[in-house]
């Protein structure tokens, strides 16, 4: 029940007892009266006054219910007051905990591995690189220390390469008054003047020398102890499809014919400079072979200009893999030229060293490697940079003559201190400064 029905029920009950009583009777009927509600009567008008009763009491507790305000609702007795309580939650119902979400991969994750890989192999192969280029200079610095050897000088018979203006008419006689001069003071025996190129089937036009006999001829007159030999040269179908191709007989026919009628003009030997020549080329050997018998026959000198030596063994394949162009020579190779002519001229420059002690140091070496494969019936020279350039494979901060200087007569300390076949070569006259002309006399003539 509600509390508004227990207050309708209270209201009727009210009713009832609130009726007052006012007739007489029996103690019993009194009795019964005073106990229904407190009213007086007779006993006869009992019965239906009770019923009266009743049924006003029934009308009362209608009306009230239907017309009685709503009783305010009593107060509740006062007690101390209680600590308010939270109230009581019902306890939620376990749940079994849930598993931590699994990260989600990165746009690209599924890379990673090829990235780290990738990052993996390109570190090694750059170590693979990087750790031998310096150990190598770390060891050609270490080449450059130490003192050359007393009497590492000059033994009169180095070189110097000269340009075309001698031949084709530029210079004039004071000029080659002046050259002599110069000359005087130095070890250079011999003169490679270039009378060339031949052209790529071998032959030699006699236009390209218009002036040779006249410098010879000036050259013996002024000075001379100097040999004059004709230098020629050309570019090699080795490594693109135009030049001159050795492995033809009848190139290397007309080079011979050519070089027999360079000798008829007063030359005092033949010079020749083809590039890129290959390690292990049989043509030019045979070609070598061929030239021998004509020089020899004339009493004239037969030299070559040669390519460096491998710095580390068959590095020459690598740097032809790696490059596609195998700039040195084997050592071997290197030897079976040298036994073929009468000077072999090494073209120490053009090196990519960085720093003046590594070039010194790599001067050194190749001195010490030229020596060990050279006979001594062969003069073997060393060449100096008397030019200065900067772009790849030479830089002229470091490629100067007092360290080519220094590091050929370590490297003839070395290996054969007391060689009397042994020289410099000095290229080329027509870009030399004189600083290097100065370095030159003091470190190698004194």
């Amino acid at each position: 029940m509600t509390e508004h029905s227990d207050g309708a029920g209270t209201e009727a009950g009210a009713g009832t007892g609130a009726r007052p009583r006012t007739g007489t009777g029996t103690g019993r009927e009194a009795g019964a009266g005073t106990e229904a509600g407190a009213g007086t009567g007779t006993g006869t008008g009992w019965e239906a006054a009770q019923k009266t009763e009743a049924q006003e009491s029934s009308t009362a507790a209608d009306a009230g219910a239907r017309a009685a305000p709503e009783p305010e609702p009593k107060p509740e007795p006062k007690s101390k007051p209680q600590p308010e309580l939270e109230p009581q939650r019902e306890p939620e119902p376990e749940s079994e905990p849930h598993p931590e979400p699994e990260p989600q991969p990165r746009p690209g994750a599924a890379r990673r591995p090829w990235v780290r890989w990738a990052r993996r192999t390109a570190l090694g192969l750059v170590l693979a690189l990087v750790l031998p280029v310096l150990a190598a200079q770390t060891a050609l610095r270490v080449n450059y220390t130490g003192d050359p050897a007393d009497g590492t000088h000059t033994r009169g018979k180095d070189a110097i390469w000269l340009g075309h203006a001698w031949v084709d008419g530029r210079k004039k006689d004071a000029d080659v008054t002046a050259l002599a001069r110069r000359l005087e003071t130095t070890g250079i025996r011999d003169l490679y003047v270039h009378s060339g190129p031949l052209e790529h089937d071998g032959t030699l036009p006699e236009s390209r020398y218009p002036r040779a006999r006249w410098f010879v001829d000036a050259m013996r007159d002024a000075a001379p102890r100097i040999r004059v030999q004709a230098w020629l040269g050309d570019v090699l179908a080795t490594e693109s499809p135009d030049g001159m191709r050795l492995e033809r007989p009848g190139t290397r026919a007309a080079v011979v014919a050519s070089t027999r009628q360079i000798l008829a003009v007063g030359f005092d030997g033949v010079h020749f400079d083809l590039e890129p020549l290959h390690s292990g080329d049989e043509d030019y050997l045979t070609l070598l072979d061929s030239l021998r018998g004509v020089t020899r026959a004339r009493d004239a000198q037969l030299s070559v200009a040669a390519h460096q030596i491998d710095p580390l063994p068959g590095f020459h394949s690598f740097w032809g893999t790696v490059a596609g162009h195998p700039k040195w020579w084997s050592q071997e190779f290197f030897g079976q030229v040298a036994r073929r002519v009468d000077q072999i001229a090494v073209m120490s420059y053009d090196t990519m060293q960085p720093l003046e002690s590594t070039y010194g140091g790599y001067v050194a070496q190749q001195t010490s490697l030229a020596l060990e494969v050279t006979p001594d019936s062969t003069d073997l020279l060393m060449g100096l940079p008397f030019f200065h350039e900067n772009r790849f494979g030479h830089w002229n901060h470091a490629e100067t003559v007092p360290a080519a200087v220094r590091g050929v007569r370590l490297g003839l300390s070395r290996t054969d201190a007391g060689r009397a076949g042994f020289g410099v070569a000095l290229y080329v006259d027509f870009a030399a400064e004189e600083k290097d002309w100065t370095a030159y006399r003091e470190g190698w003539v004194r």
